[in-house]
């Protein structure tokens, strides 16, 4: 991935250890045989998707997390050729905690008879068995695709996000009518990107909260502002910390298949990152 990618993860190296409330529990969240998979809902109004991936990376890898991020948006590169036949070969390696897989158009090659994407969700474990989370990065319909019929009876809950502009809040609306409707889910968090001095980023979230509430019945349980001017190399908020260890909470856990176990337990093989995170 380079620098003229639409949707740009950084491969900057991991951020000093922040120590935080949750450093108990998500050390015992990531048993060695999980990965958890956070949907990331696509905003096609808005050019920071690249900039909310970024951010949710350097959270995780604060945690001593490796992340996988899975770009299956409209803006993404296709995979690789060689991804078709082994998509492990589609994994690109930005640092140590941090891999990107460009995905446009590849949840649709696993479709099945009853509209379900949910096998990809398998192969990517089977492909990435070291990483402790991805962070999947879809249009609202392909996350419904891809998560609804494995997350029936959790608590997932989808990460949108929007710009302070009129047509971001419309494709955010757009995308929890999809989410509310096709995929049942009534909650969900929002991330607007716009600087700290925008004066219409609390009114675009308010009012997108408002809209979800009153004529779908969703609940906006969180918002943060996300000020695309804040250097890479600066440390992530507290609070935006503490929205990242939540949506790893709701996310769907996944099993390795043995077989992807036995290769991480195999004698050469790297041990899994989940076995003992040190968050502080």
């Amino acid at each position: 991935m380079t620098r003229h990618d639409s949707h740009q993860v950084s491969a900057s190296s991991p951020r000093a250890h922040h120590p935080v409330d949750q450093a108990q529990g998500m050390r015992q969240m990531f048993a060695s045989r999980v990965l958890r998979f956070v949907p990331v809902v696509a905003n096609p109004s808005t050019a920071c998707g690249g900039l909310v991936l970024e951010r949710l990376c350097a959270a995780y890898a604060s945690f001593n997390l490796k992340v996988l991020v899975v770009d299956a948006s409209d803006q993404a590169r296709p995979p690789g050729e060689l991804a078709e036949f082994d998509l492990a070969e589609g994994i690109e390696i930005l640092s140590d905690q941090i891999s990107y897989m460009p995905a446009r158009g590849l949840p649709l090659r696993y479709v099945d008879a009853r509209g379900s994407c949910s096998s990809l969700l398998d192969a990517i474990a089977n492909a990435a068995p070291q990483v402790d989370v991805v962070l999947v990065h879809a249009t609202a319909s392909a996350i419904v695709r891809l998560f609804s019929q494995r997350a029936r009876g959790t608590n997932l809950r989808p990460l949108l996000f929007t710009n302070d502009l009129a047509e971001g809040l419309t494709d955010a609306y757009a995308a929890v009518k999809v989410i509310s409707q096709r995929g049942s889910w009534m909650a969900y968090d929002l991330l607007v990107c716009a600087t700290a001095r925008s004066q219409q980023a609390q009114p675009v979230a308010e009012r997108l909260a408002r809209c979800a509430d009153d004529f779908l019945g969703v609940a906006q349980r969180d918002w943060q502002l996300l000020d695309p001017r804040e250097p890479a190399t600066a440390d992530p908020h507290p609070r935006f910390m503490e929205m990242a260890a939540g949506l790893l909470r709701t996310a769907l856990s996944l099993a390795l298949s043995d077989t992807a176990f036995d290769h991480l337990m195999s004698p050469g093989a790297a041990l899994p990152s989940s076995a003992a995170p040190v968050l502080n």
